[in-house]
């Protein structure tokens, strides 16, 4: 590697770095340390023995995903594959679980330095170097590296393009055994785990050195079956390990032509593609980069990434939607019931760090504080377990959500293995040479022994709750003297004002703003104490394609509401608003008052909600979002009485007050507020009365708590007195009645009704001109017909409703809303075409009003998936069930329905 490829800044050994006991994340690190000391090894290589017909000792395979196939299914090779119709399989992911406990035990191992966890480490390797060698002796294999637990059939099918259902991605699970064999190698020195991964490394070049690059990229385009996790990343590091330039080589051949140009050139294709089968492709992308110096890999990476934050990522840091990505800078638009895969939030934190490490630019680690901790933390369950690894598959952000923990088996169980015993890697990170820089990323109890410069820092922090931080810095190699150092110190975007710091009482001027690194240069004498105040602030933060659809947050918190509710919760959000770009919670107007909240009572309430951290590893039901809806007009906590009136689009005065870019002074204020009750007073949403009953309430307003926002300054005294006098000498127009339709239930996340709503006008004139028996309403294309009560809407599809009324003045103001409706699920029809000995199942959906969004189903052994492409299932001596549903782009689902498959015919 070239200096001119390598990162910029390292991380620590993962012994060099320990979590302190009052880190936020050491409740998840010891409740998956536990597991990895009581689980069985046996448990874990009895699908890897079965396979290679080595005895199991009696041990039972983890199950669900890791369990042992098909009673009947053989290790077939290339050769003796009985073909699809006759093939009966299951599990055909089986051995990636392995893999990936094998990494979190070189992890465990290696962070605690605990002698009978590396004796796991040991014991795994070796059952896997028994099952190769096993294997190998078979001659029924195209290389002795090859090492799985199933045959080498799943391969050659992929290499003429069997679909999802006849395989099951097996360069994912090769990805997963050799990542889990590094680990053991480059963490804890087991040298057997790099002969494994070695042997294996020579298999994957000799299959696909043969195949033209043409079919290989047809191969990685498949859907599921092509997926092969982060091959081209554990290939490149094994060129490295092994010495062996070849496997750089290898490593290229998983390059997706598409998705490098498409990155490169920042072309958005991501729209229905699978995230978590590209997120870790992009890691790998970065290793070839600072392998081979070409600089359209590291290109490629921004590239996707900057599509994905934040256009398309949730308030905890998750991203897709039934594991796939929507369209381009949609948030609210993309939520369904299967958002932000926990694989995928695992891949975007190793991308986001490796990014970090090139480019030194913060928003990366601001996404890596975001995800790790509301994300992965909040995807442990709060509870021990000898057998499961407690953590979720899918964290939805639906209204009234529950998250799915367990996950023994799946992929987000493998990868939940390793993210609750890695948590101290990226907390600091170091420069390069003598004098080397130290980066302060994250803010959580932990101790640095930097065995290079023989220093030790020790780093005690009050967050998530308390923004104050020690960093107290001492040597470990017997010096008394003073130590040239430069501490860079991320200062969170979430941080309220100014963060300050000082060392030993000193003020240390920060040159930098929230969302960015602030250095400290200093001659640090043992016990040396920086303290760092960093000020946090409860926020209310819209998506990025609806404003309105808001996440409450808490310094790096994300908070959600607590409501056994299912539909979105309404909170009024915008009277609470403050200078500072803060919010009020209903009983504490002060930061440290919220705080005190947290950690007492382990929630805050807002507008009569109760919030709480969303990464307590409950299971109770949750709101990840509200939506921002106030019934009358207030400033700084304080109710005017005045109704929040909407406009078509459904803004109200609050929204244009609040607007981005929101008033940060009170002159900015001043200005704004009149700048909005003039727009309300034309477009009929206030009476000239009620504007000044508005303007009063501006001006007496209190929207500065606890923070110092300037006051006082001339601009805000002209700004007052443009108030003043607008109240002295109201505007005198003549203002048509307002109009405003209001429509209920509230429609779906997709913005779609899919129960037929109902619409009430509300009709208010002004200056005692009564609106007299003139409100109509319209609906669709229909005739003009008098309003007397609410009114259904029983059709389906794009049904524009108007209404006016008409003052005894003859004023007439109108409003109009255009809604979508669908409320009946799609039809999917199951086709089966007979093979002989199996079947060809194909499905076909329609819906002709939003149109159909997915289809998918699920068998014996495989998981929810969408269906893309034909696939076989081999006919058997007992019922095998295939359930399938269709989900519209309104977001009806089809209730499941069920395919139940002939019996295998009777031998002749």
């Amino acid at each position: 590697m070239t200096a001119r490829t390598a990162a910029r800044v390292h991380p620590f050994a993962l012994d060099e770095v320990r979590l302190g006991d009052g880190s936020v994340f050491a409740r998840a690190r010891e409740q998956m340390l536990h597991l990895a000391r009581v689980y069985p090894v046996d448990r874990l290589l009895a699908v890897f023995r079965a396979n290679a017909g080595l005895d199991t000792r009696g041990a039972a395979a983890p199950g669900a995903w890791e369990d042992f196939g098909h009673p009947n299914e053989e290790p077939w090779g290339e050769r003796d594959y009985p073909g699809r119709e006759a093939a009966q399989t299951a599990n055909l992911l089986r051995g990636h679980y392995a893999g990936h406990f094998l990494s979190m035990l070189a992890m465990a191992a290696a962070g605690e330095n605990d002698p009978a966890l590396r004796a796991k480490v040991s014991e795994l390797v070796a059952g896997l170097a028994e099952v190769q060698r096993a294997l190998a002796a078979t001659g029924r294999y195209s290389h002795p590296g090859f090492l799985a637990a199933y045959g080498e059939w799943q391969f050659s099918r992929l290499e003429d393009f069997a679909p999802y259902g006849e395989i099951w991605a097996p360069y994912y699970t090769c990805h997963k055994i050799m990542a889990g064999l590094l680990d053991a190698w480059e963490l804890t020195g087991e040298r057997q785990a790099l002969d494994v991964a070695t042997a294996m490394g020579h298999w994957v070049s000799s299959r696909l050195g043969r195949l033209d690059d043409e079919r290989r990229q047809r191969m990685w385009s498949l859907y599921i079956a092509g997926e092969f996790g982060g091959m081209n990343e554990t290939m490149a590091r094994l060129s490295v390990a092994a010495g062996e330039p070849l496997f750089l080589e290898t490593a290229r051949m998983f390059d997706q032509r598409e998705l490098l140009s498409a990155g490169a050139e920042r072309r958005d294709i991501l729209d229905g593609m699978h995230a978590n089968q590209h997120l870790p492709q992009l890691i790998g992308y970065v290793q070839e980069y600072e392998l081979t110096g070409d600089r359209r890999y590291l290109d490629a990476a921004i590239g996707i990434w900057d599509q994905v934050v934040p256009g398309r990522m949730y308030a905890h840091g998750g991203t897709g939607e039934s594991e796939l990505w929507g369209p381009a800078d949609t948030v609210a638009g993309d939520i369904g019931h299967r958002n932000a895969e926990t694989c995928a939030t695992y891949n975007l934190l190793k991308l986001a760090r490796l990014l970090f490490q090139h480019t030194l630019e913060p928003r990366y680690m601001e996404y890596y504080e975001r995800g790790v901790l509301n994300h992965i933390l909040g995807s442990r369950r709060d509870i021990a377990s000898d057998t499961s690894p407690e953590v979720t598959y899918m964290f939805p952000v639906h209204p009234g959500a529950l998250p799915e923990f367990d996950n023994t088996g799946t992929c987000c169980g493998g990868t939940g293995l390793e993210n609750h015993v890695k948590y101290q890697d990226t907390v600091f990170f170091r420069g390069d040479g003598p004098d080397a820089d130290l980066w302060v990323n994250l803010y959580t109890d932990a101790e640095l022994d930097w065995r290079d410069r023989g220093l030790r820092v020790r780093l005690e922090s009050g967050l998530p709750f308390s923004g104050t931080v020690r960093l107290a810095v001492g040597r470990t190699d017997g010096g008394t003297g003073t130590v040239k150092m430069a501490l860079n110190l991320r200062i969170p975007g979430w941080v309220i004002g100014s963060a300050t710091a000082s060392i030993s009482g000193r003020p240390v001027p920060l040159d930098a703003e929230s969302g960015g690194y602030a250095t400290a240069r200093h001659d640090w004498c043992p016990g040396d104490v920086l303290t760092l105040q960093l000020p946090l602030g409860l926020r209310a933060t819209g998506t990025i394609d609806d404003p309105r659809l808001q996440s409450v947050s808490f310094g790096p918190s994300v908070l959600v509401a607590r409501s056994e509710s299912t539909t979105t919760i309404e909170a009024a959000v915008a009277r609470r608003r403050m200078l500072d770009g803060t919010i009020l919670a209903d009983t504490r107007r002060d930061a440290d008052g919220i705080a005190a909240d947290l950690e007492s009572t382990g929630g805050v309430v807002v507008a009569g909600l109760r919030f709480e951290p969303v990464w307590i590893g409950s299971v109770e039901r949750y709101h990840l979002y509200v939506r921002a809806a106030d019934a009358t007009v207030g400033f700084g906590g304080a109710d005017t009485g005045v109704p929040a009136r909407r406009r078509a689009d459904g803004s109200t005065v609050l929204d244009d007050l609040w607007a981005e870019p929101e008033p940060r002074t009170r002159a900015e204020f001043l200005t704004r507020a009149l700048a909005s009750v003039r727009a309300a007073r034309r477009d009929g949403l206030l009476g000239g009365a009620e504007a000044c009953t508005v303007l009063r309430a501006a001006l007496g307003a209190d929207l500065t708590p606890d923070r110092h926002v300037a006051s006082g300054t001339d601009e805000e005294r002209w700004a007052a007195a443009d108030i003043a006098a607008w109240i002295d000498e109201p505007d005198d127009i003549a203002a048509p009645p307002s109009v405003e339709i209001v429509v209920s239930p509230e429609p779906s996340p997709s913005g779609w009704y899919t129960t037929s709503p109902q619409v009430e006008v509300r009709a208010t004139a002004w200056d005692d001109d009564a609106v007299a028996a003139f409100v109509e309403v319209r609906i669709g294309d229909g005739e003009w017909r008098p309003y007397r009560a609410p009114v259904p809407v029983e059709y389906d599809g794009e049904v524009r409703v108007s209404a006016r009324a008409t003052t005894a003045s003859g004023l007439t103001g109108s409003a109009s809303r255009t809604l979508e409706i669908d409320t009946e699920p799609p039809l999917t029809e199951a086709r089966v075409k007979s093979l002989g000995s199996g079947v060809e199942i194909s499905f076909a959906a329609s819906d002709g009003v939003s149109g159909v969004e997915r289809i998918q189903w699920q068998g014996d052994g495989t998981f929810w998936a969408t269906f893309q492409e034909a696939f076989v299932r081999t006919l058997t001596d007992h019922e095998q069930v295939i359930e399938y549903a269709a989900t519209d782009r309104a977001g009806n689902e089809e209730p499941r329905r069920r395919l139940v498959l002939p019996l295998r015919p009777a031998e002749r």
